[in-house]
């Protein structure tokens, strides 16, 4: 399953960062951070749930970023 997020993100180098992030997150399959659009896309595992991971994410991309936003609720 994929999803589009949108994300609050200050600069691209820490977009490329919070996209590494994504991806060694358990539950992701692969993500991609635009920094231009200011969106996050996450393909989860198979049987993953988006609404356990996605909080997941969020505190990876926060140890890149502090103050980033993802935005899934």
């Amino acid at each position: 399953m994929k999803k589009s997020y949108k994300i609050d993100v200050d600069c691209a180098n820490c977009a490329a960062k919070m996209e590494e992030a994504a991806k060694a997150t358990a539950g992701v399959l692969d993500a991609t951070v635009n920094f231009m659009a200011l969106k996050m896309k996450v393909e989860f595992e198979e049987g993953a749930d988006p609404q356990e991971v996605m909080p997941r994410v969020l505190t990876a991309c926060k140890k890149v970023e502090d103050d980033c936003e993802i935005f899934f609720n």
